[in-house]
């Protein structure tokens, strides 16, 4: 990390978004997930006195992995069909288990970078096919997924210094995730936080 690098507000409005706006997106979630809720809340503690930031409560701790588009923009008919090509697709696709260790820094946001990477990876490029079924053009680039869980987001500009300080006085074993599963979710950020309703889960293999 650069000394020169500095916080900056996560909460800009994005292309296409605004106030009550919704957004379909595939996520892995962790309602069930306790090794992860504990070290998130190790690292909340921790981050707790850093002005700036907006710590992610377990119910919205996430693992982003693609974009569908803006609920008014797709049609109820075209969901259903992605659903059911992502099941088809994904039941072929063995649960795993994910490692959540030591948060960095980048300029917007506190995340973890989840691994070993390979099998997030799996499941998004199965969801793309399936949206590839349905439609001609997939959203977002195929390249470029990192797959990553944020305990934090930056709501304003502002060093680096004291998070990097904040988070070396924690002392947090790794985490393990056991997924499951992938979500469709319709999702907002009308309050400096992405919050969400569950439109469909997909399983995986459950293996044996």
């Amino acid at each position: 990390m650069s000394d020169e690098q500095r916080m900056a507000d996560h909460w800009w409005w994005r292309p296409g978004w605004e106030q009550g706006r919704r957004f379909y997106t595939w996520h892995m979630t962790f309602d069930d997930a306790p090794d992860v809720h504990r070290i998130a809340e190790q690292y909340r503690q921790g981050l707790k006195g850093v002005a700036g930031l907006d710590l992610v409560p377990d119910r919205w701790l996430h693992l982003t992995m693609q974009g569908l588009g803006f609920v008014d923009e797709v049609s109820e008919d075209d969901v259903r069909a992605i659903v059911a090509a992502a099941t088809t697709r994904l039941v072929a696709i063995p649960a795993f288990e994910l490692k959540l260790d030591r948060p960095q820094i980048t300029p917007e946001a506190i995340r973890w970078e989840g691994t070993p990477a390979a099998p997030a990876a799996a499941v998004r490029s199965s969801i793309r096919e399936a949206i590839g079924e349905v439609w001609e053009q997939v959203p977002e680039p195929v390249d470029g997924f990192a797959p990553h869980v944020t305990i934090a987001y930056s709501n304003a500009a502002g060093p680096t210094a004291p998070v990097a300080a904040a988070l070396d006085a924690v002392d947090a074993a790794p985490a393990l995730a056991q997924i499951r599963s992938a979500e469709l979710i319709v999702l907002g950020r009308d309050r400096r936080m992405y919050e969400w309703e569950t439109y469909a889960t997909v399983p995986l293999s459950p293996g044996r």
